[in-house]
């Protein structure tokens, strides 16, 4: 069987290889702030998901020194809630990103509960200007696992937000963790399966990262999940396992976007094998090959277009 990677799909979009400029939102989120909650995720960092993004397009750009990366870039506004906050400043930071020359599209990470019609309206604005895709952190499908890690919306929500996006002319990218508390192989494979269902365009499959310094991180130390139960840690092939079983779910026309994800290693607790991303994705890559799973161009995270 064949599928469909994010290189095969930015080379058909921008006819060259492009790469994602990981950029810091400025913002907050609905569940740090106490609108819904204060303590934000369960899984989540200080810095909102966004430990590798950079303040500038100067910055980010400066860091991949070195590396081949071609002549275009996406800037994707990765920590946080993007479009949670005062259009007015998301409006001067987006278009100004927009009018970079260097700069062939967008990408915006948000919550499916934060798109009033302020920031619905600013998102058609910028896909008029360039290519846009608005990634949604759905996790998960199940709502005891919602419930859980505090997401703080319903399933419900995120149907609506990808209907209003997809008539802003947004492209949609999908976020999944997979390996949280308490889900098996099949409820991850439900979530997957859900998606086909979904006028969605893309997906990243996320390995769930325990961190220090988070909730997560204190009930993983607590010994409240983990190896006792059998849930976690994935073992390397396993989870490579898994990740063939989530490509063979999914419908062939969404893009896979990731299949792993990074940590920064020093707040890494559990799964320690992920900080060699590099085994990682060469364990995926044979598990595939053995599997029968292809498609024409590079692994998605080969070309690291999102820590």
């Amino acid at each position: 069987m064949r599928y469909r990677s994010a290189n095969m799909h930015y080379q058909e979009k921008y006819g060259e290889k492009v790469y994602k400029l990981a950029l810091k939102g400025g913002t907050t989120c609905p569940v740090r702030d106490g609108l819904k909650d204060t303590r934000g995720c369960i899984f989540c960092s200080g810095e909102g998901s966004g430990d590798f993004a950079a303040e500038t397009i100067d910055e980010a750009i400066a860091r991949l020194s070195g590396k081949q990366t071609g002549r275009k870039y996406i800037a994707y506004f990765q920590s946080f809630t993007g479009t949670y906050g005062d259009p007015e400043y998301f409006r001067k930071r987006y278009l100004e990103a927009a009018a970079d020359e260097r700069i062939a599209g967008l990408s915006i990470a948000t919550r499916p509960d934060c798109l009033p019609t302020e920031m619905l309206d600013l998102l058609a604005e910028l896909a008029r200007i360039k290519p846009l895709s608005v990634e949604l952190g759905l996790q998960t499908i199940h709502d005891r696992t919602a419930a859980f890690i505090r997401r703080g919306y319903p399933l419900a929500e995120f149907d609506r937000a990808v209907t209003a996006l997809r008539a802003c002319g947004a492209e949609v990218i999908v976020h999944l963790i997979l390996g949280l508390p308490g889900e098996t192989k099949e409820d991850m494979l439900a979530s997957v399966r859900y998606l086909n269902g979904c006028d969605v365009q893309g997906v990243k499959l996320q390995l769930l990262h325990v961190l220090a310094g988070t909730d997560l991180g204190e009930l993983y130390l607590a010994g409240a999940f983990g190896p006792a139960d059998g849930s976690f840690p994935f073992t390397l092939p396993a989870y490579a396992d898994l990740i063939c079983d989530c490509i063979g779910a999914l419908k062939k026309d969404i893009t896979v976007h990731r299949i792993t994800g990074d940590a920064p290693k020093r707040i890494l607790l559990s799964p320690t094998w992920s900080g060699n991303k590099k085994l990682v994705l060469n364990t995926i890559r044979k598990r595939l090959e053995d599997r029968g799973i292809t498609q024409g161009c590079s692994l998605p995270d080969q070309i690291s277009m999102a820590p």
